[in-house]
């Protein structure tokens, strides 16, 4: 049997699985990457607001030092000496005061001229050259600038998790009057440093757990679709099988129409002629019955006439298989009676019939085409095994079918064999028309129900019956 129609019927839908499956990983992917990206979006805005929440500080606090400290120091001191400690001391509580309850790390202020520190959060930076570089160098010069610095390794680096993150933001420290913008001359420079490693480490944790959900969700609509794609292949299999078994059926009821249809004209006009010839025969048997050693040749015609009405019969029932009159029985006694029937060949060829069944349910069928069926299968049995053998029949049933089963202990059905097995005219015996099993599967079909011929597992052939338990149409 070729698969190659199913396989052709199958592919267009393999191509929407494949299709499906690709714009799922590619959704996904979109997915991690547009994560990725909302991440640096967020980190940028992060920077940004850093960046100006510090220079809304310094602005402030440009505000406090000139108004509270470089007016009056000027006025008490004549000049600006932070190395004084009565100087230093008044600076450092107004950059706390003004900086108090803000997240601020480090806060540092240069000389205009020396780029020396002249004032810091840390007394250990008091009094060191040339720590501003290039922010210094531009607030000297009037602009504000903000750099970001990272320090770990380099996966951390790379995942967007450093173990510490600042933000150090230069702005020039100008004169300015109460209540107005900063616009004089630059006295000096405001280092501010901000530590965002919390904030980072926040966004790193949306970020695990947007991933998170993103590979949850992804997963479970790639459960989903693999069980829909198994039932939709599975719907399609079935539905491409049960195509097949119909065209097959249909080639070879086309094939055994027209084959019928030969065969019955032809055996009509052999039928004819032949019953002629067999009665013939009887009456020159009868006539010849005083002349001795006469009556061989009379019998031979009559027994060959016979053999040949029988091969006619074969002919006729499968090409125009009678409908079953169907009525209330048991196969427990239809099999009863093949075996008795079978008896005195079953005895003296040495066969053994194990019956498995006690009363089997009542169910509607023609108990004489039954009684064709079981004959059948029985004689075939017992010619597996021409020294003689065991022959198991197996009856069970549940609340819809009846299941009988004749297993043999012969040599089994060759695979060669098993292919043709149910074509009409085919037969490896010498004697006999190869319509056999035909007939009984159309018998079997007719009262609606399957038939199938398998090997054993260790030795022989099983021919296994399944009918269905209803009355209708008595």
């Amino acid at each position: 049997m070729s698969f190659k129609p199913m396989e052709e019927k199958t592919k267009p839908f393999r191509l929407v699985k494949y299709f499906t499956f690709a714009s799922l990983i590619v959704i996904f992917i979109g997915t991690i990457v547009l994560s990725f990206l909302n991440i640096h979006w967020a980190r940028t805005l992060q920077f940004k607001k850093s960046q100006d929440y510090a220079l809304l500080l310094i602005e402030n606090l440009n505000h406090q030092v000139y108004t509270q400290f470089q007016i009056p120091v000027y006025y008490i001191f004549g000049k600006i000496q932070l190395r004084n400690r009565r100087q230093f001391e008044l600076m450092d509580k107004i950059v706390r005061n003004t900086l108090h309850s803000f997240k601020i790390d480090t806060v540092n202020l240069y000389d205009v001229n020396d780029n020396i520190i002249s004032y810091s959060f840390e007394p250990s930076l008091v009094g060191q050259r040339d720590l501003g570089g290039e922010g210094y160098r531009n607030a000297v010069l009037g602009q504000s600038t903000s750099r970001l610095v990272q320090k770990g390794n380099f996966w951390e680096t790379l995942l967007g998790r450093p173990h510490e993150i600042k933000v150090i933001t230069f702005a020039p420290l100008r004169e300015a009057k109460p209540l107005t913008r900063i616009s004089g001359k630059v006295l000096g420079v405001i280092e501010v440093v901000q530590d965002l490693s919390e904030d980072y480490k926040t966004i790193f944790r949306f970020q695990i757990r947007v991933i998170i959900t993103c590979t949850l969700v992804m997963s479970l609509l790639l459960v989903i679709l693999i069980f829909v794609v198994k039932k939709g292949e599975a719907i399609i299999e079935q539905r491409n099988r049960e195509r097949m078994r119909l065209r097959e059926q249909l080639n070879r009821a086309e094939r055994l129409s027209s084959l019928g249809e030969m065969v019955a004209g032809i055996s009509h006009e052999i039928r004819n002629p032949l019953g002629i010839i067999k009665s013939s025969a009887e009456l020159l048997k009868k006539k010849m019955e005083k002349i001795p050693a006469s009556g061989a040749i009379p019998d031979i015609i009559v027994e060959e006439s016979d053999r040949l009405n029988n091969i006619i019969t074969d002919f006729l029932d499968y090409a125009k298989p009678r409908a079953p009159h169907l009525k209330l029985c048991h196969m427990d006694e239809v099999l009863e009676k093949n075996i008795t029937f079978l008896t005195p060949q079953i005895e003296a060829q040495g066969y053994i019939v194990k019956k498995q069944y006690d009363r089997l349910p009542v169910i509607a069928a023609d108990p004489d085409m039954m009684y064709q069926v079981f004959l059948n299968l029985m004689i075939n049995a017992m010619q597996s095994m021409p020294g003689g053998g065991e022959i198991q029949i197996i009856g069970t049933s549940d609340r819809k079918n009846l299941t009988l089963i004749f297993k043999d202990k012969g040599e089994g059905v060759p695979a060669e064999v098993m292919e043709k097995i149910w074509d009409p005219f085919f037969t490896t015996k010498e004697t006999g028309t190869g319509l056999g099993l035909g007939i009984v599967r159309n018998i079997i079909e007719a009262h609606g129900g399957t038939i199938r011929i398998e090997n054993r597992p260790i030795y022989g052939a099983q021919v296994v019956i399944g009918l269905p338990i209803k009355a209708e149409n008595i």
